[in-house]
């Protein structure tokens, strides 16, 4: 190929259009003006569909921007909901997200999508509208998992807590005084509610079905002390029990728990805790590999079909997604983890608009924090990843430490009661692949030797409570685990 000028052949329409308006430059390639201009849709208003805009329109998407969301709020922050606002000390509808800058967006609220035709490129609303896209993300986030009884779910005074008409609803429920309140599961949203109820001096029930408080996500041996924070604070914690039914008076009000052991709680309020569920429903029969545990995307963000072959023009960002960490040997991972959200959001935009080789992906170490009886609460990467762990500061018995959690002779997770000064120590040895146990002459130890002992998760292939976390394999189509209902 010969030219009289120094350039490989390039479009010459934009440099009368883009150019000059400053939404392209001269030397960009014309698939990089074309992914900078179109309509990019983004189903699910919620942070990471929020942020992603944002970074949509920070790196020059000059395009159309179309935001829905099946719930008639612009983005809200979740985090307070189950601390804040059920304490009183915020209004639910004062939980919007910050706005970075504007977005110049069409909004199209309290309208869910229900179908997604990859061929015609557009989706298909719950209203009976269409809406069309050249770019398609998605941020359908999870919703929380149900009772597994309809009529008893039905019952006044039995609730679920992750929208803001929940916590909303919830926070009134409290205010009225209940005589006593149950919740089921004690992963971490369960937890959080029993500390909130115990702060208003309200009389509170926890039951789990498994060995501890937060045995899913930190595991056995923090989940004891979980379990002892929880009963020198008042609460009725009772382990290895399920509920097995609500039931109701005459009105249609709650008013009592049957358990497992065949013994019955007089309650006024349930708080059903039991995990999320990915909305991926509305992705059924689309090609897209979307199931009942999330969306399978590569490290990019760009979502597989169901023959594992990534797409182009559809991406997935936070809770609702699931892609591969080369940490974690390649496995998929689904992260319900705000920061995990905004990083994930900030890839997809950057796919979204960038082509070639400028290329980035999502390695962002999964960071977990709540409070609890007024302790503070922090982990660092996975730790039910882990089978080993070691106290590296602190001790148990003062509810105030650092375990270091390992797998295959190196750290991989770390989890803190108030002790989060140390975590960033510790996600630089997680990111180095350092050997586990840690060298005594690295933390704050007096002794030579850091003794590990068995973390206690429970089997893996029991669903627990809380866990923020879903491994899924290497293979997008691959099915392990199959979600049942269940008691709690």
């Amino acid at each position: 190929m010969i030219g009289d000028e120094p350039y490989e052949p390039y479009d010459r329409p934009p440099l009368s259009k883009q150019v000059l308006l400053g939404r392209a430059r001269a030397d960009d390639s014309d698939v990089e003006i074309l992914r900078r201009e179109g309509r990019i849709v983004v189903v699910g208003a919620s942070l990471a569909g929020l942020r992603a805009a944002e970074a949509l329109r920070e790196r020059g998407f000059a395009g159309s921007l179309t935001m829905i969301g099946d719930e008639p709020y612009e983005p809200y922050d979740r985090p307070p909901l189950s601390k804040q606002v059920l304490l009183g000390r915020a209004r639910a509808e004062d939980t919007a997200l910050p706005r970075r800058r504007e977005i110049d967006a069409e909004w199209r609220l309290g309208v869910a999508a229900e179908g997604l035709d990859r061929n015609a490129k557009q989706l298909r609303l719950a209203n009976g509208d269409t809406v069309p896209y050249d770019r398609l993300l998605i941020t359908t986030g999870t919703r929380a998992r149900p009772w597994f009884h309809q009529e008893q779910a039905a019952l006044d005074g039995v609730f679920v807590l992750r929208t803001r008409d929940d916590s909303a609803r919830l926070n009134r429920k409290l205010a009225g005084r209940p005589s006593r309140v149950l919740v089921i599961g004690a992963g971490f949203t369960g937890c959080e509610v029993a500390s909130a109820c115990r702060e208003l001096n309200l009389e509170v029930s926890v039951v789990e079905r498994g060995p501890a408080p937060l045995v899913g996500p930190l595991g056995g041996v923090i989940g004891a002390v979980a379990d002892r924070m929880q009963r020198r604070n008042g609460v009725d914690l009772r382990c290895g029990v399920s509920v097995t039914a609500l039931e109701g008076d005459y009105s249609g009000r709650l008013r009592r728990a049957h358990l497992s052991d065949g013994t019955a709680i007089d309650v006024e309020v349930a708080v059903v805790s039991l995990g999320a569920v990915p909305n991926t429903e509305w992705l059924a029969g689309s090609g897209v590999a979307a199931g009942p545990r999330g969306i399978a995307c590569d490290a990019g963000c760009r979502v597989f079909d169901v023959n594992g072959i990534v797409t182009d023009d559809i991406y997935a960002a936070g809770d609702v997604a699931r892609s591969p960490h080369p940490l974690f040997d390649y496995q998929f991972l689904s992260l319900e983890h705000w920061g995990n959200a905004v990083e994930q959001a900030e890839i997809a935009a950057h796919y979204m608009i960038c082509a070639g080789p400028d290329r980035r992906p999502h390695l962002w170490l999964p960071m977990f924090w709540s409070t609890q009886f007024h302790v503070n609460i922090k982990s660092v990467d996975v730790p039910s990843l882990g089978d080993q762990l070691v106290i590296a500061q602190g001790a148990l018995a003062d509810e105030r430490f650092v375990a270091v959690y390992g797998y295959r002779g190196r750290v991989i997770a770390a989890a803190s009661f108030d002790g989060a000064r140390w975590l960033g120590f510790y996600e630089e040895q997680i990111a180095a692949a350092a050997p586990f146990p840690p060298d005594y002459r690295l933390v704050d130890r007096r002794t030579t030797t850091l003794h590990s002992v068995d973390a206690e998760f429970p089997d893996p292939h029991l669903p627990t409570h809380g866990a923020t976390v879903t491994l899924s394999g290497h293979s997008p189509s691959e099915r392990r685990v199959q979600f049942v209902p269940s008691h709690a």
